[in-house]
């Protein structure tokens, strides 16, 4: 059977075949040894494709059921506590699993992923000429940080000197510290020396976004102390205020003592002055982390002074300033200076209102039973090629038919319930396959290493 003959939404590669292949070896748990050669026809590995499959063994090996229908988005939920693997491991060991869902990995996948990824990487230097770079090097370690096998990543990382720079450490502690394993990144961070690296203002940024994940800003605030004196090889730019300044609004919204959320705001504020004193521009990003937080924590007087900074200084609002305070005025309850606010970005050209800026003045409106109002901006959403979530929509159309209103067009029923079915589709993965059948990712992958040979008794390299 040939490849072309699998009908999917988008036809395979023969590099995504090739990396259906390795991983059927893999899940099967086939050796990678002599047996399995290259054949004549093979040009040969790139980088792209040895990054491409280990990219795609923590798919397969390492993710636990809790993971699994999650979406595929840029959006990540961090974890809000320090994880300890000495701590979870004990508690596994008793069958208690309270660490949440990397505490629900299956070891023996892990065990057999991590495997299985060092076996084929030194299977395709040795037998099939490959010659290893900073890339391959830097996703082998992405893989192993992901596995949380850390003796197992310093050896690889000293092993691998030659080809271990500032970037590769970096995507490390950025893994770990996205996994909640904070004293393994800076523990990271300070082996850099022992590699030869030298940290930059990256590093000291991706360090300090993981210490703030956690809650850990004595620490962080050190980091940027050593950053901010005179003659440090590495001064701060103005990512890593945001940083700060971000992670402060965001750790007062997740405790509910007012004192602590007085406090975190406070904190926030003085580094936005602080940055301010020693000559840097807040950019966009920073004035939306703070008018966010601000307008979370019902302080829109101070809000809507740094908005009035930013139009005197040149520094455009975009959507996300003006979705802060949408949010705010429909929680008060005070929908018609949302609406304003709404209108007010149109008329100034500084964006387009989408979804996440008419659900909150829709739900405010329905609450306070202006029914045909949210009727109408309902209308303007979907002709503004935005679909509202499935709550919305039946949020409005239960309000309708409750007030005894006109229901909503048969046609923008229609639009609505296809696109809230093609999200719904886009978020757990399916495409779509001729004959009406539909198959995930995953299985689509799988299929493609079939292809060639039913039994798959052998990689045949496309």
């Amino acid at each position: 059977m040939q490849p072309n003959t699998i009908h999917t939404a988008r036809p395979f590669t023969s590099r995504n075949l090739l990396v259906g292949q390795v991983m059927a070896a893999m899940l099967q748990d086939r050796p990678f040894g002599p047996a399995l050669t290259p054949s004549p026809d093979f040009p040969g590995w790139t980088s792209a494709a040895v990054i491409d499959v280990l990219a795609t063994i923590p798919r397969f090996f390492f993710l636990s059921p809790r993971s699994i229908g999650r979406q595929h988005s840029f959006r990540h939920r961090s974890p809000i506590r320090r994880r300890s693997l000495r701590h979870e491991s004990a508690d596994l060991g008793r069958g208690l699993r309270l660490h949440g869902p990397p505490a629900y990995r299956d070891p023996a996948k892990v065990k057999l992923g991590v495997a299985k990824a060092l076996e084929f990487y030194s299977w395709v230097e040795s037998r099939c000429g490959f010659l290893h770079d900073q890339l391959t090097c830097r996703e082998m370690s992405r893989l192993l940080a992901k596995a949380n096998r850390l003796p197992t990543l310093w050896r690889f990382l000293r092993s691998n000197e030659a080809l271990v720079g500032t970037a590769t450490v970096t995507s490390v502690i950025k893994i770990l510290g996205e996994e909640g394993l904070t004293r393994e990144a800076l523990a990271a961070f300070y082996r850099m020396k022992q590699l030869h690296c030298k940290p930059d203002v990256q590093c000291y940024n991706t360090v300090i976004s993981a210490l703030c994940r956690v809650g850990d800003f004595n620490k962080a605030r050190f980091l940027l102390n050593q950053m901010e004196m005179p003659g440090a090889p590495c001064p701060p730019d103005t990512y890593t205020y945001t940083i700060l300044i971000s992670f402060y609004c965001k750790r007062s919204l997740q405790t509910g003592c007012r004192k602590a959320i007085r406090r975190r705001i406070w904190e926030a504020n003085h580094m936005f002055r602080r940055m301010l004193f020693k000559g840097f521009v807040p950019d966009v990003v920073t004035y939306n982390c703070l008018i966010d937080g601000l307008c979370k924590t019902y302080r829109v007087e101070r809000a809507h002074e740094l908005f009035d900074d930013m139009l005197l200084k040149g520094c455009s609002p975009n959507r996300v300033t003006y979705n802060s305070f949408i949010r705010y005025y429909s929680a008060v309850n005070e929908v018609d200076k949302a609406i304003e606010m709404m209108r007010a970005m149109l008329l100034r050209k500084h964006g387009t209102p989408t979804s996440s800026s008419y659900t909150p003045i829709i739900h405010s409106l329905c609450e306070t039973g202006r029914v045909g109002e949210a009727r109408d901006f309902l209308v303007e959403m979907v002709d503004g090629g935005s679909i509202p979530r499935e709550f919305t929509y039946n949020l409005v159309c239960g309000t309708l038919n409750g007030a005894g209103h006109e229901d909503l067009p048969d046609e923008l029923h229609r639009r609505i319930e296809e696109g809230i079915d093609a999200r719904f589709r886009q978020v757990m993965g399916v495409k779509p396959v001729m004959g009406g059948r539909t198959r995930s990712t995953q299985e689509q992958m799988y299929i493609g290493c079939m292809t060639c040979n039913e039994q798959v008794k052998g990689i045949c390299y496309l």
